[in-house]
């Protein structure tokens, strides 16, 4: 008797059969004999369907079929209509055909699943072995081996249940497969093939390849027999239909990798079909003499056989394929989509000839636009394997033509993984199909060769070179190897410099070297064709420099293997062989370029820009070759062209390039280190002998002409570079250099050209000192010299702050920053203890000093502006600059060098100033947290009351209701972030924070005959930010604190003034509990207690709970990813949500996941209104327990969190119960309506609006009213707050009773103040017992406001 699927299994959900498509011509069977067994399986199709249409013509054919993940939708039903199966409707129960009987005491003393999983999972058998065994108990009994075979499924699903043979002869494949769901493991959401530990991580290779093999050993004669094939697919297909995510990926992955075994096999049959048809042809061809009647008798019968063969294997396919594929392809899952596509792909590769059709490519050509990058991959490396074949890209034109457009655009997709593969595709595209994309297509990929991945750049190198190169310089190579690389570096630089895409070759280079190393290389024939001084065709400035940042950029490339900076990742550990070959490269490129280096410097020595490109070559040579190679005269050659550019330029580039190449070549490792150190000491004594006698006659004269100043800032320029890379201290220029910086200090006469390389040579002469004692045990006497050149030098460069001159302002900003940090109490950690009376630790008046250069020449708007005719690339440069002067500053605090409360000048500016310098101050920011939370927190109090008490000395008391005293509460709330999710660290920091505030807010008294309380009372508002990071007992603590503050700092007749700060304040620590139990105390008793109510009102006290001690905290509900066994419950026939999804496209191919993050940013009425719809009745159960907050990373967002009581409050009634989640519509409305969630009493009464529930809302004239009359009742913030509306929306009766009770606040406040409201008029429109529950609403507000 043959284990069965029930209707559904292969059906439409929707009874609809044309959702099991076929293509035309293929597949149907027309052998009695498999079409009688076909039939008695039940669930493939009969011989001969006519009536299937072609797979091209379905585009609706997969109904239904978008993938039923119970994580995302749970069905009201236990299962889905019946779908019409693809023959005819499957028969009654009866004995299953060639069953044996014999093994049945077996398979009943040992109802438990075979080793056959554990063979698999522990992956230490030959799987060939393994099938052996297996086939040979299956063939002694059927029933028991194939009850085997199905718990090794089930097993691998993580099921724990076992398929006994009672069940496998008595129960239908729906009625089994229930009761595997209901015995499913919850433990966990993992599956085997989900997880990634060490036993699990080789098991789903095993699984595949046993399917594999499984069909390989059986393709002669037991996959024929009309039971095991027949009766394993009718499984899988049920199986692949379950809401258990665990038994739909296992068995889509199983169904299809049986449908990749079974296309082999159908291709190996029409191998020995079509060998079959020539063998008969050509014996039948032979003359009557020479024919063999018996042998064309056996080819004949063998042909039939074979026909049968083919036959049957295209009915399993087939089955598998409209009962499997055509409904996951579209699975929720991304791995089961995956899976699906990936396997479509190697069924076109391996048997092309019925695969690769229109009919079956536009499965892969819809995916292409799947939302899951893993998906898209597939889709494209399914594509690679078939446009790497001229023969198959010759038959996919239709196809390119279609989605062509898909592919170029995937070149810039999210995900670079995919970019990545999208080119490699129009790569294949471009080799085998070049005429399918146009000059258009090949454009949009080449400017990603300057892309920062380094993958996708590389791949996009390789469309270039294929594109531009490839045919150039193979041509080339008929004309010789000279000629071959000019035509090559011609087009190269054409493409370079015509494109304008980029001015750094050394990107373009390193995308162009996994594919053309062998031509950059070539640096032979570069080097001749830069020293060539009449070209065939001339070289233009433009393309020299060029042609000089290619050949130093493969050089580095070459010797390092490092990608240029900014583009990673780059490969980590190199290989031996790769090491090899670099040093090959090294030794090669040093060979050639040592004669020629010279040369170059010497034929560019009058452009700079070219000279500091050259002289970056000698960091990549073999320097031992100088002396091994016997090349000592191009070394002097060399070392006097370095002598000579450092004479001759001025430019700070070309300088310090000739300062690292003499550096790179004062090795005292070499043997000519000698002569090189001999040239550098003569150099360095030019210069000190120029310098000493400038800067006497400077000190001498009082007036000094423009070319003494010019001669002299040159010289100093050439030292302190000089300096940075060498120790120049034996030439002793530091007094000369102090003397010089004093005369500017004193008075102002010597020119800023001098001044700032004056102060460099000052302070690279320190740090020399510093790394020489360092290297030794210092005495006393030199760490004190040391320590007084430091206090000296620090002093000169505080009195730079004050110059007239910005940029000598912000060179003393820099040095003094940059020698701090040197000299911090970091110095005498570890093993520099002896270093401890080196630190240096600035006054006062230094700090003071830095803090007021930061405010002037780092957060000025005007300043960082610029003028409108100012070109971008100069206002990048000036914003860059002035991010390096904050970041020095902000080092000085993280490294304790500055108290931090100085970082209150930096964080006040950081709303302000986000775009330009966020990131600087955010980290700041987190690191000082990290040094003391309490001390911290107060500098985040002091930032807002210097920016509070600066607002109102410039604006006065009326500040307050404008927008600068928005952006503080902004700010203070941008703060409140960073506090995280976790309170208890933050508590004490809190509390200390919240009390400092109180302070402030009371310290200043108020004005004489003033009405609005103290000076600083607005600062409330500010604080009320912080409140919701409190702990309740804090909260209590706090208000507690504050009355006491208030008794003690106000006079009595201004205790019982409400001022708008004092309000908010007082309501921001007050917990949601409060307000609850403030009204059930004026409220009726109820007639009757609903059932649970207890239980449903702590629940809503916990929430509530979590609600108030945190402004992010979210009790977000974690589903289960894979393993819910919830049944889905029945769905009546013909309802909306049927009928909706009967209307889907096949376009519309994957449906978008319900599980979202959500950030609660400020939004408008109408927008929170929304969010607080309810959903859709067919959505209720797991998805209507999502909360309205999702959880933050700790101090990570940046979105700016509106956090109001009144919105906690109306969004607190939103959550239900799970346990309510499958009750019935009017249960549910009750639950949510009862008044015990509000935490009131109400008497007994219907709401004629609501058919007779207990609703306490507002009926719809209520809500047209509200619409129509324009009621603005101000809020303490000073701005307008309208009445929510209920709607026609059943669930927003209770955040509309909740933010009811928070407008009658309002409106007694302003009441008792003076203002007008009109919440009489709309508190008529309520019905009935609405106006009963606010009239005792309003009678509790007004006792508790006029009656404390």
């Amino acid at each position: 008797m043959l284990l069965r699927k029930s209707a559904r299994v292969l059906d439409s959900p929707h009874g609809s059969s044309s959702s099991l498509v076929q293509p035309q011509g293929m597949w149907t069977s027309s052998s009695p004999s498999v079409a009688q067994g076909v039939a008695e399986m039940g669930s493939l199709p009969a011989s001969g369907a006519p009536d299937v249409p072609d797979l091209s013509s379905s585009e609706d054919g997969g109904g239904s079929d978008s993938g039923s993940d119970f994580e995302d939708t749970v069905w009201k039903s236990g299962k889905r209509d019946a779908r019409t199966p693809l023959s005819r409707t499957l028969a009654a129960k009866r004995p299953r055909k060639d069953a044996s009987r014999d093994g049945e005491s077996l398979a009943e003393r040992n109802p438990e699943p075979s080793n056959l999983f554990e063979v698999v999972r522990l992956a230490k058998s030959a799987m060939e072995s393994v099938v052996d065994d297996w086939l040979e108990r299956y063939k002694e009994n059927k029933e028991a081996g194939f009850l085997e075979l199905i718990n090794f499924f089930i097993r691998s699903c993580g099921c724990k249940g076992v398929v006994t043979p009672e069940m496998f002869r008595k129960q239908q494949n729906s009625e089994i497969i229930q009761q595997l769901t209901e015995q499913f493991d919850e433990d966990s959401a993992e599956y085997p093939l989900v997880l990634t530990t060490q036993p699990w991580r080789k098991f789903q290779a095993g699984f595949c390849e046993l399917v594999t093999v499984l069909v390989r050993r059986c393709q002669y004669s037991i996959i024929y027999d009309e039971y095991l094939m027949d009766t394993l697919i009718s499984l899988l297909t049920g199986l692949s239909d379950s809401q258990v995510r665990a038994f739909r990926h296992t068995s889509t992955l199983a169904a299809m990798k049986l449908m990749t075994a079974l296309v082999r096999v159908a291709l190996s049959v029409s191998l020995h079909k079509d060998n079959n048809q020539r063998q008969y042809e050509a014996e039948r061809s032979k003359g009557p003499s020479r024919r063999a009647t018996d042998k064309l008798e056996a080819l004949l019968e063998k042909r039939r056989e074979l026909q049968e063969q083919q036959e049957e294997i295209e009915n399993m396919m087939n089955a598998i394929f409209k009962g499997v594929f055509v409904h996951r392809y579209r699975d929720l899952v991304p791995e089961i989509r995956a899976i699906c596509i990936e396997e479509m792909g190697n069924w076109m590769q391996t048997y092309s000839a019925s695969f690769l059709t229109d009919s079956y490519l536009k499965y892969i050509g819809w995916t292409l636009h799947d939302k899951q990058g893993e998906v898209r991959l597939k889709c494209l490396k399914a594509l690679q394997g078939l446009y790497r074949s001229r023969e198959l890209a010759a038959r996919m034109e239709l196809f390119t033509s279609r989605f062509k457009g898909r592919m170029v655009s995937m070149v810039l997709d999210k995900e670079p993984n995919v970019g990545v593969e999208a080119i490699k595709l129009l790569t294949l595209i471009l080799q085998n199909m070049e005429e399918m994309l146009t000059d258009e297509d090949c454009e949009a990929v080449y400017p990603v060769v300057y892309a920062s991945n380094r993958a996708l750049a590389a791949a996009a190198g390789e469309f270039l070179y294929k594109k531009q190169f490839d045919q150039d310089w193979e041509a080339g190579k008929e004309k010789g190897r000279r000629a071959g690389s000019r035509d090559f570096f011609r087009r190269l630089l054409a493409f370079f410099i015509e494109s304008e895409l980029h001015e750094h070759a050394a990107y373009l280079v390193d995308s162009l070297w996994d594919c053309a190393a062998p031509l950059l290389k070539d640096w032979d024939g570069l080097t001749h064709l830069l020293l060539e001084e009449s070209p065939e065709e001339g070289w233009g400035d433009q393309q020299e420099n060029a042609l000089i940042e290619i050949l130093v950029s493969s050089m580095r490339q070459a010797t390092e293997g490092k990608p240029p900076v900014g583009r990673g990742p780059g490969k980590k550990v190199l290989s031996a062989r790769e090491r090899k070959a670099q040093e090959d490269d090294r030794e090669k490129l040093t060979q050639y370029l040592i004669p020629l280096l010279p040369q170059l410097l010497a034929k560019f020595s009058a452009d700079a820009e070219k000279v500091a490109l050259l002289l970056a070559a000698p960091r990549y040579y073999n320097l031992s070759l100088y002396s091994s190679g016997r090349l000592e005269k191009y070394l002097e050659q060399l070392l006097a062209q370095l002598r000579e550019v450092v004479e001759k330029h001025t430019g700070q580039e070309v300088l310090e390039a000739a300062a690292q190449a003499l550096y790179v070549l004062c090795n005292p490792e070499f043997t000519f280190y000698s002569r090189v150190d001999l040239a550098r000491s003569r150099l360095v004594d030019t210069l000190a002998d120029k310098f000493q006698q400038e800067v006497s006659e400077l000190l001498q004269a009082s007036y000094l002409d423009e070319d003494e100043v010019y001669s002299m800032a040159a010289t100093l320029k050439r030292i302190s570079i000089l300096h940075n890379a060498h120790d120049l201290t034996p030439w002793q220029l530091s007094e000369p250099c102090r003397l010089l910086l004093q005369r500017a200090v004193d008075t102002g006469e010597v020119p800023k050209q001098v001044v700032i390389p004056t102060m460099t040579c000052l302070h690279f002469g320190i740090l020399w000192e510093l790394a020489r004692v360092s290297g030794t045990v210092p005495a006393r006497k030199e760490l004190l010299a040391l320590k007084h050149k430091v206090a000296s030098f620090c002093s000169l460069c505080q009195s730079c702050l004050t110059d007239v001159d910005s940029s000598v302002q912000e060179q003393a900003f820099v040095l003094l920053s940059d020698l701090l940090l040197v000299f911090s109490p970091q110095l005498a950690k570890g093993e520099g203890e002896a270093l401890e009376l080196l630190v240096y630790r600035p006054e006062v008046d230094l700090q003071s000093q830095l803090a007021g250069f930061l405010m002037d020449h780092v957060f000025n708007h005007t300043d960082l502006g610029g003028s409108d005719d100012e070109d971008s690339e100069g206002k990048i440069e000036r914003l860059h600059k002035r991010r390096n002067l904050l970041a020095g500053f902000c080092k000085l605090i993280i490294y304790n060098v500055l108290e931090l409360s100085a970082a209150s000048d930096v964080f006040k500016h950081y709303a302000k100033f986000y775009k330009d310098y966020g990131d600087i101050i955010k980290e700041t920011l987190s690191r000082a947290r990290q040094i003391d939370r309490e001390e911290w927190a107060r500098t985040l109090l002091l930032s807002l009351q210097q920016l509070l008490t600066e607002l109102l000395l410039q604006q006065g008391l009326d500040a307050v209701y404008g927008k600068a005293f928005r952006e503080i509460r902004d700010l203070a709330r941008r703060f409140s972030l960073f506090f995280g999710l976790h309170q208890l660290p933050n508590r004490q920091a809190l509390v200390a924070l919240h009390k400092a505030g109180i302070k402030f807010a009371f310290q200043e008294p108020a004005p004489s005959g003033s009405e609005l309380g103290p000076l600083n009372l607005p600062f409330l508002e500010v604080l009320s930010e912080f409140s919701p990071r409190l702990l309740r007992p804090d909260k209590k603590l706090l208000l507690s604190y504050l009355e006491q503050t208030c008794q003690a700092r106000l006079s009595p007749p201004q205790r019982g003034k409400l001022w708008n700060s004092l309000l908010m304040y007082r309501r921001s620590l007050r917990s949601l509990d409060d307000v609850g139990s403030d009204a059930s105390r004026i409220a009726a008793p109820r007639p009757h207690k609903r059932p649970g109510s207890a239980a449903k009102r702590r629940r809503l006290d916990d929430s509530s709970e979590r609600g108030d001690s945190s402004l992010q905290l979210s009790s977000r509900l974690e589903t289960p990813m894979l393993t819910s066994t919830v049944l889905k419950r029945g769905r009546q026939p013909g309802s909306p949500a049927q009928l909706q999804e009967e209307e889907g496209s096949e376009s519309d191919f994957m449906q978008s996941q319900p599980w979202f993050s959500s950030q609660r940013s400020r939004e408008s009425p109408g927008r929170r209104q929304q969010l607080l719809a309810p959903r859709s009745t067919s959505r209720l159960g797991l998805g209507s327990r999502m909360d309205r907050l999702s959880l933050m990373e700790e101090e990570e967002e940046e979105i700016v969190i509106q956090e109001d009581s009144s919105d906690e409050e109306g969004a607190q009634g939103l959550d239900m119960p799970l346990s309510h989640s499958h009750s019935s519509p009017g249960e549910q409305l009750r639950d949510l309506f009862d008044s015990t969630i509000l935490g009131i009493e109400v008497s007994a009464g219907k709401c004629e609006s609501w058919g007779g529930g207990h609703l306490p809302c507002c009926t719809r004239g209520a809500k047209s009213h509200w619409e129509s009359v324009p009621h603005r009742i101000p809020d303490v913030a000073g701005a307008c707050w309208r009445p929510p509306l209920s709607g026609t929306e059943p669930s927003l009766g209770v955040a509309f009773l909740r933010e009811l009770h928070t407008s009658l606040v309002f409106c007694c406040t302003f009441t008792a103040s003076g203002s007008r409201t009109e919440f009489p008029v709309w508190v008529s429109t309520l019905g009935p017992l609405g106006r009963r529950v606010w009239a005792g609403l309003l009678l509790h507000t007004l006792r508790g406001w006029f009656y404390p």
